[in-house]
């Protein structure tokens, strides 16, 4: 069975479109996918990873200005 197997996706609340990044929690991983491809390769992360993500994202790490620099 696919660690992915009877998860519940979930995207953005603005994304309207199947052009959309969905996450779900598995056991000890977070699962990210394409939302236009939903049997493509899924990118597992650890926890501690995942939250990494989601602190520079809101410290503005990932930011197209700061990226440019």
């Amino acid at each position: 069975m696919k660690p992915t197997s009877g998860v519940r996706w979930r995207s953005a609340s603005q994304c309207n479109t199947e052009h959309c990044v969905e996450v779900a929690a598995t056991e000890g991983h977070i699962a990210v996918r394409d939302s236009k491809d939903p049997h493509s390769p899924v990118l597992l992360y650890t926890e501690l990873e995942w939250q990494a993500f989601i602190e520079g994202a809101k410290g503005g790490e990932f930011d197209l200005q700061r990226l440019s620099e």
